[in-house]
């Protein structure tokens, strides 16, 4: 009896020690995507790696609700973690919005160059804000697409153009063109761009064939607006109850994970480009003069973004000191 008295603490602690965690992470990612198919593989990876101590289960396709319910939800301890793009980050910290900056970048070597010396500071940014992000992958630069020839200020104007519900630097962009876009939640542009409640949306090439968004559009203005980056986000309170290996090995499997999706994401857009040229879309080149005249628009865009909800003048004196590098 003494014996089984003096046991207990100790098969207690075992009890607790070896029960498994499971952080509960949102996506808008569908399953059968690269994204989920990634990131189921690096739960598995995860799981056999923590001896079964942490699990990753994925709630895919916006189940969860919108960005601003699913960050309720990880508040109330319902949810863990999620995906999210910078414009929907931006509740966390307006840091994530660092890369989306409107017309900010001419290229994925300019991307690449920046990232380098920002994604360490944003990561800081979002602990900051309560929050560990072991995965940061960009899915490429976002064009618009329109069912009207959209070439230049003028006729943007005449565009009805969604964004993204809250997504402010998205609106900015085109407030800045004198265009008064109209925000909806991203599943309901295809029966929007349908009815005629919209004629122009902005995308990845890839997104906008996932979408479907190609059957309902005639032209793409090529010209990069924006660049499209996606953040895995876990709550701080929830990530730091792991032990220190098992927080390596989530930052280890998901960052390798979101390696492998940003250059699926490169693949796919290339390969959707020339699919969206195959069905008929007309991609419009711009003239270096046409080009000046965004990045103008694009410039007067980000002055309206800064202050003291924009992005830090810390993380923005990096970007602007990197480009000037690169460009010269």
């Amino acid at each position: 009896m003494k014996r089984s008295f003096w046991l207990a603490p100790f098969l207690l602690i075992a009890s607790v020690a070896t029960h498994a965690a499971t952080i509960k992470i949102a996506t808008i990612a569908p399953d059968g995507t690269t994204w989920m198919t990634e990131m189921r593989a690096a739960a598995s990876a995860i799981k056999t790696k923590t001896a079964d101590r942490v699990e990753l289960k994925f709630y895919p396709g916006g189940v969860m609700g919108d960005s601003a319910t699913v960050l309720r939800k990880i508040k109330i301890g319902q949810l863990q973690g999620a995906a999210f793009t910078g414009g929907e980050a931006a509740a966390i910290t307006p840091d994530a919005t660092v890369y989306s900056q409107p017309f900010q970048f001419r290229s994925e070597s300019e991307i690449d160059a920046v990232r380098a010396k920002v994604d360490p500071l944003l990561r800081a940014s979002f602990e900051k804000a309560g929050f560990a992000v072991p995965g940061i992958a960009g899915g490429g630069f976002a064009y618009l697409f329109s069912v009207n020839d959209v070439h230049d200020a003028a006729t943007l104007k005449a565009a009805k153009v969604w964004v993204p519900q809250g997504d402010r630097v998205a609106e900015a962009a085109f407030k800045a063109a004198d265009v008064t876009p109209i925000p909806l939640p991203i599943a309901d542009v295809y029966t929007s761009l349908q009815t005629g409640l919209i004629d122009a949306a902005a995308s990845t090439t890839a997104g906008a064939i996932a979408f479907q968004w190609h059957t309902k559009v005639k032209h793409m203005l090529d010209l990069p607006l924006m660049y499209v980056m996606g953040y895995l986000a876990i709550d701080k309170k929830a990530f730091d109850a792991l032990s220190e290996d098992d927080r390596k090995t989530i930052d280890e499997e998901v960052g390798a994970a979101f390696v492998r999706i940003e250059k699926g994401a490169r693949a796919d857009n290339l390969q959707a480009r020339a699919t969206l040229q195959g069905q008929g879309v007309a991609i419009t080149a711009q003239a270096a003069e046409q080009r000046k005249a965004w990045e103008s628009i694009g410039l007067e865009a980000r002055k309206s973004l800064s202050g003291a909800d924009g992005v830090s003048p810390a993380l923005s004196t990096v970007v602007t000191k990197t480009l000037d590098e690169v460009r010269k």
